[in-house]
């Protein structure tokens, strides 16, 4: 497993936090998060979409997509498998078998 900083984890798991709710913003966030999982399956980011967010979670998304450029990883290889389905299940309920 790749190193993660407590700065890039911390951001990783807020912004799991924000997905698992029920707002416009966690949308946002879930689509994302899910791109970086299965872009193939659950879709791209726009990146206007972040036009939308709010300032602190605009920054943790830019975090994430620095970790996971540094990473070269997916998120389920970084331990956050459960979570990351958890999200597709709400989000994405299509994809669920």
């Amino acid at each position: 497993m790749e190193k993660i900083t407590v700065g890039e984890r911390a951001a990783l798991e807020r912004l799991i936090g924000h997905a698992q709710r029920e707002t416009g913003q966690a949308r946002r966030v879930a689509d994302f998060l899910l791109a970086w999982w299965n872009p193939s399956n659950c879709g791209g980011f726009d990146i206007t979409t972040a036009w939308g967010l709010d300032e602190e979670i605009a920054a943790d998304v830019v975090t994430v997509f620095g970790l996971a450029v540094r990473c070269n990883s997916y998120p389920d290889t970084l331990g956050y498998k459960n979570q990351f389905e958890h999200i597709v299940r709400a989000w994405r309920p299509e994809l669920v078998s």
